[in-house]
C-alpha cells in the first residue's frame, strides 16, 4: 500500500461517526472564553465553517474529484485564516491588549485555544486524505510514492527532473559562507540532512518554485489499469537527489513551509496611493512568521535547527506529520473521467434579453431584471459592458473593479468605450486583499487607453458592485444601471451564487451617479431617494427596517425578517436582532461562514433560526427581507439586495450599496425563489445550534430538497415564469 495511505477506512470511519466530527457538530462556543457569552468568537466561528467545508469532504453525495478540491479548498481556506485572522489576534497578543469588552477573553487566551484548534482540523484533513486517496486509486486516478515506482516510471521522472526541475531550483548548503536566506510568505521546501564520503555531515535546502507543478502526472499503468498516476514534487526531487548532490548520502529530511503575516500597513497620509501599495506588497512577503510547518511528526535536533536557522520559537511551529500545502490538491482534480467530477453545467442566457434580441438596453428599459448567478451567465454583464461600449449613442460609462481577471473582457471593454471617445471612469479598488497587484495593473492599463481611474479612498475600502450606462436617447439622456451582490469576475461568477440586478429606474440611477460621485470628490450625498449606501446610511437603513419589525410586533401585526448573508458579526446588529426576537419577530437567517449571533437562546434568540448552506456553490447573495406588515413571504414586503454583509468593516469602512427592489416581478423572483428555496434547503444546509456548533441538517424525504440542484434544472429568475411553487409541498 502506498506510504500515502496511513490512516484507515477504520480510522476515517470513527472520525465521520465521532461527536465532535463533521457528520454531526462542530466547534462548541466554549472553546473560547466564557459559555454564556451572548456572542460567538469570531475566531471560532470561522473554523466552524471551515470544518464545514473539510465535511464535505466526505460527503459520498459528491463525486470523487470534488471531494478531493472541498479537501484543497479547506485548506487554502485554512492558509488564509492563519496568514490573516491569526497574524491580528498575534499582533493583538504582542501588543498585550485586553479583550474588545467585558468579559471577552484576551487575546493571547485566543490565540492559544486557535492554535490547538487550527492543528487539530489540520490532522484532521491527513485524516481524510488517504480514504479519499483509496477510493480514487480504484478509479485510476492516484498519487504514488517513489515506492510504488516501476523502472521505467523511474527513467521517466529522471528525465523529466533534469528537464524541468533541476534549471528552476538553486540548492544552498548551510554553512558559515552561505548563511541562512529569507523565505517569503508560503515558502515551501526540503530540508536535507547529508553527508559526503569522507563522513562530513551537513545540512542543505532546496526551495521548490511556485511555478512548478507540485504534482507531476507519470504514464499510464497498463499493469495496475491506472491511467493516472501522480507523484509530488518533492518526492520527485529527493528521488534524483544524487543529479544535485552526488556521492552524498541523505540521512533526514523533510518539508516545510513558512506562513506570515500579510496584512498591508498604509499610511493614511500617503500622498502617492500606488506606490504606497507598491512599497506595501514587498514588504508583506517580509512579514512576521505566523507559523512554520513541517512534515515532521516532532521535534528533534535536526527540527530545531531549521526553527534556530528562522528564529521561529517553539509555540510558532506546527508539526503536521505528512504532506503540507494540501491546497496544491486542486491541481489533481482536472484528472480521471467525467464520472469523478460534478456534471457540467452550462448556465442560461436570460430569456428576457433573448426576447429583445439580444439588446439589453431595450430589455432593461422595458422592465427591471434580475440574473441569478452562476445559474444564469455572467456573460448577460459582460454584453451590457460591451454593448456601452460599441454603442454611438452611449456617452460615459462608470465601474467599480474590486476582483476580476487580470485580463479582464470588462476592462478590454472599457478600453474600448474609451477609445471610441467615450467618457469612461473607473473606481478600481487596489486595496482588495491579495489582488493588489492584478489591480495596478489594470488601472495602468486603463490609464493608458484614456480612461479616468481613481483609487478610492485610503481609509475605505470600495467594495460596492456598480456600473451606470448614460445613453443619448430621442427623449434625452437616460441611466442604465446594473448592482451586484458579487464581483465583475467572470471566473468567480461560474462557482459564486450571485444576483444581477439591471434598471433604468431615475430615482436609483441619480443615487448611484452621487455615490459615485462620493468615490471621486469624497463629498458625502444627501438626500437620496433609494439607495441607501456605507459607510453612511446602510446601517441606518437596517436598523430602521428591523425597529419597523419590532413595532408590528408590538402591535400585534405580522411581522418576520429573512436575511442571507456570508457573514454576521457587527455587535450592534446582533443585539437589534436579539431585541426583535425577543419582541416576538420570527428571524430567520442564511448565513454561509461567520456568524457570531447564537440562536435559541431562551430569553434572547429563541425566535431566531441560523442555518449554513455549504455545496457545489458558494453561497455569495446579500438579501434583506422585511416583512413590512404582511405575512412572510409577501408582496409587500421591504425586499434589498447588497454588496454588504454584516460586519462593522462593511457598514463603517467600506463603500457598499443597499439597493431597494420594488419592481413586483423581480421582488416575487428573489423572495419567493431565491430566499425560499435557501431557506427550505435540506440537502446542503446546517443549523447552528445555541451552544455555538452546527449539525447538519437531515432531510424529512429521503431524496430532501437542494436549492442548488432546484436552480440548476428549473427556469431562470428573468424568464417567463416560477416554477418553485410547485416545489413547495417537497420542503
Amino acid at each position: 500500500m502506498n506510504e500515502i495511505l496511513k490512516t484507515s477506512t477504520a480510522e476515517v470511519k470513527t472520525l465521520m461517526e465521532s461527536p465532535m466530527a463533521f457528520s454531526s457538530r462542530t466547534l462548541p462556543i466554549s472553546s473560547i472564553g466564557d459559555e454564556d457569552s451572548h456572542v460567538i468568537n469570531r475566531e471560532v466561528s470561522w473554523l466552524a465553517f471551515n470544518e464545514r467545508v473539510l465535511a464535505e469532504s466526505l460527503n459520498t453525495r459528491h463525486p470523487l474529484l470534488e471531494r478531493l478540491r472541498f479537501l484543497a479548498i479547506s485548506a487554502s481556506n485554512l492558509d488564509e485564516f492563519m496568514i490573516v485572522r491569526v497574524a491580528g489576534v498575534k499582533q493583538q497578543a504582542s501588543l498585550g491588549l485586553k479583550g474588545s469588552s467585558e468579559g471577552q477573553p484576551l487575546p493571547s487566551e485566543v490565540l492559544g485555544a486557535l492554535s490547538t484548534r487550527v492543528k487539530d482540523l489540520m490532522a484532521r484533513q491527513l485524516q481524510i486524505l488517504p480514504t479519499i486517496l483509496h477510493d480514487l486509486s480504484e478509479q485510476g486516478v492516484s498519487l504514488v510514492s517513489h515506492n510504488d515506482l516501476s523502472k521505467q516510471d523511474r527513467g521517466f521522472l529522471k528525465d523529466y527532473f533534469n528537464r524541468e526541475i533541476m534549471p528552476v531550483i538553486a540548492p544552498l548548503s548551510i554553512d558559515p559562507a552561505h548563511p541562512f536566506p529569507f523565505i517569503a510568505n508560503k515558502g515551501f521546501g526540503l530540508y536535507l540532512g547529508l553527508e559526503d564520503q569522507k563522513g562530513k555531515a551537513n545540512q542543505a535546502l532546496i526551495m521548490l518554485s511556485p511555478r512548478l507543478k507540485r504534482f507531476i502526472s507519470l504514464p499510464a499503468d497498463v499493469d495496475t489499469n491506472e491511467a493516472d498516476r501522480f507523484i509530488s514534487l518533492e518526492d520527485c526531487i529527493l528521488l534524483n537527489l544524487d543529479q544535485i548532490f552526488p556521492n552524498h548520502d541523505l540521512n533526514n529530511s523533510f518539508t516545510f513551509r513558512v506562513l506570515r503575516d500579510s496584512e498591508l500597513e498604509v499610511d493614511d497620509e500617503a500622498e502617492d496611493l500606488v506606490a504606497t501599495f507598491e512599497s506595501a506588497l514587498k514588504a508583506r512577503r517580509r512579514g512576521n512568521v505566523i507559523a512554520l510547518e513541517l512534515s515532521a511528526k516532532e521535534t528533534n535536533a535536526f527540527t530545531q535547527s531549521l526553527c534556530e536557522s528562522m528564529g521561529v520559537i517553539e509555540t510558532d511551529v506546527a508539526y503536521v506529520g505528512g504532506m503540507l500545502g494540501l491546497a496544491d490538491l486542486s491541481q489533481m482534480c482536472s484528472a480521471g473521467g467525467d464520472h469523478l467530477r460534478f456534471p457540467n453545467y452550462t448556465p442560461r442566457y436570460p430569456d428576457r434579453i433573448r426576447d429583445f434580441g439580444g439588446d439589453c438596453f431595450a430589455a432593461i428599459k422595458s422592465k427591471d431584471i434580475v440574473v441569478h448567478h452562476p445559474y444564469e451567465s455572467f456573460d448577460v454583464v459582460l454584453q451590457f459592458l460591451r454593448q456601452a461600449a460599441e454603442d454611438p449613442k452611449v456617452i460615459s460609462i462608470r465601474q467599480t473593479l474590486y476582483r476580476t481577471l487580470p485580463n479582464s473582457p470588462i476592462v478590454r471593454a472599457l478600453i474600448s468605450a474609451a477609445e471610441a471617445g467615450k467618457s469612461v471612469t473607473a473606481m478600481v479598488e487596489i486595496k482588495a486583499r491579495f489582488d493588489e497587484e492584478v489591480n495596478i495593473r489594470l488601472a495602468r492599463d486603463l490609464e493608458r487607453a484614456g480612461v479616468q481611474v481613481v483609487y478610492g479612498f485610503v481609509d475605505l475600502k470600495t467594495h460596492a458592485k456598480l456600473s451606470l450606462v448614460v445613453r443619448q436617447e430621442e427623449n434625452g439622456l437616460r441611466s442604465y444601471a446594473h448592482c451586484g451582490t458579487g464581483n465583475y469576475h467572470p471566473v468567480t461568477a461560474k462557482t459564486y451564487t450571485d444576483l444581477s440586478f439591471f434598471t433604468s429606474d431615475p430615482d436609483i440611477c441619480s443615487d448611484i451617479v452621487r455615490v459615485f460621485n462620493y468615490m471621486t470628490s469624497y463629498v458625502e450625498p444627501h438626500d437620496l431617494k433609494k439607495v441607501a449606501y456605507s459607510p453612511v446610511s446602510t446601517r441606518s437603513r437596517f436598523n430602521e427596517a428591523v425597529d419597523r419589525e419590532i413595532a408590528n410586533a408590538k402591535a400585534g401585526k405580522p411581522c418576520g425578517i429573512w436575511i442571507k448573508v456570508n457573514a454576521l458579526v457587527d455587535p450592534d446588529c446582533i443585539q437589534r436582532l436579539y431585541a426583535a426576537s425577543e419582541a416576538g419577530v420570527p428571524v430567520e437567517l442564511v448565513v454561509r461562514g461567520i456568524c457570531c449571533l447564537r440562536p435559541g437562546v431562551k430569553g434572547l434568540s429563541e425566535n431566531i433560526k441560523v442555518i449554513s448552506l455549504v455545496g457545489r456553490f458558494l453561497e455569495h447573495a446579500r438579501i434583506f427581507v422585511f416583512a413590512n406588515g404582511q405575512q412572510l413571504p409577501s408582496d409587500q414586503a421591504s425586499v434589498y439586495i447588497s454588496s454588504a454583509d454584516l460586519m462593522p468593516r462593511n457598514l463603517d469602512r467600506r463603500v457598499e450599496v443597499m439597493m431597494p427592489i420594488e419592481n413586483p416581478t423581480v421582488h416575487r423572483q428573489i423572495l419567493d425563489q431565491v430566499m425560499t428555496a435557501n431557506l427550505n434547503d435540506t440537502l446542503n444546509s446546517w443549523r447552528l445550534c445555541s451552544d455555538g456548533s452546527y449539525e447538519r441538517i437531515q432531510p424529512e424525504h429521503d431524496d430532501g430538497f437542494s436549492a442548488h440542484h432546484f436552480f440548476m434544472t428549473n427556469p431562470s429568475l428573468s424568464g417567463r415564469g416560477s416554477a418553485i411553487k410547485k416545489k413547495k409541498k417537497k420542503y
